[in-house]
């Protein structure tokens, strides 16, 4: 005997089965992907932030180090004082005057302290010297950080006897 084919009847439907992804479903994938990739984005330009902000503390800190090299050349006028700076941060290279080593040296780093940390005509980015008669001298240097996300004002103080 043949089988026979089942009958569903006269009216009755057979659904077909759902092949591939409706519509819906594509749109929530997508925004679920545009979502993540915006976060990324984000997190990268933090982290670009941050890098900067580092880099700039790191070439703070080399600058200072360098002065202090520089005053260890010239001890004995470092401890009369020509380095000094007075009691405030000077922020223009013209202050520094022109003619002495000490003079020299100091316009020179403080330009390259401007190129490396601050932009060049800015007022943010400041400079301090001060040495005494014991041979204990202080570089400080300040910037505005604000630009990489940070504080609006920076310090990097070294101390060292020359």
């Amino acid at each position: 005997m043949k089988a026979s084919p089942i009958s569903r009847g006269p009216r009755q439907r057979c659904w077909p089965r759902q092949q591939g992804a409706t519509l819906i479903e594509i749109l929530v994938t997508v925004l679920i992907l545009s979502l993540g990739m915006l976060g990324m984005a984000a997190m990268q330009t933090r982290a670009v932030k941050g890098s900067f902000s580092a880099g700039q503390r790191s070439q703070s800190v080399m600058l200072a180090q360098y002065m202090l090299d520089v005053m260890r050349v010239d001890r004995e006028h470092a401890k009369g004082g020509d380095y000094n700076t007075g009691s405030t941060a000077v922020c223009n290279a013209a202050a520094f005057g022109a003619g002495s080593l000490a003079n020299n040296a100091r316009t020179a780093w403080f330009n390259e302290v401007k190129a490396a940390i601050g932009r060049t005509g800015d007022t943010t980015t400041c400079a301090q010297i001060n040495c005494d008669a014991e041979y204990v001298c202080t570089v400080r240097i300040q910037w505005d950080d604000s630009r990489a996300g940070g504080l609006s004002n920076q310090t990097a103080v070294l101390t060292s006897r020359v």
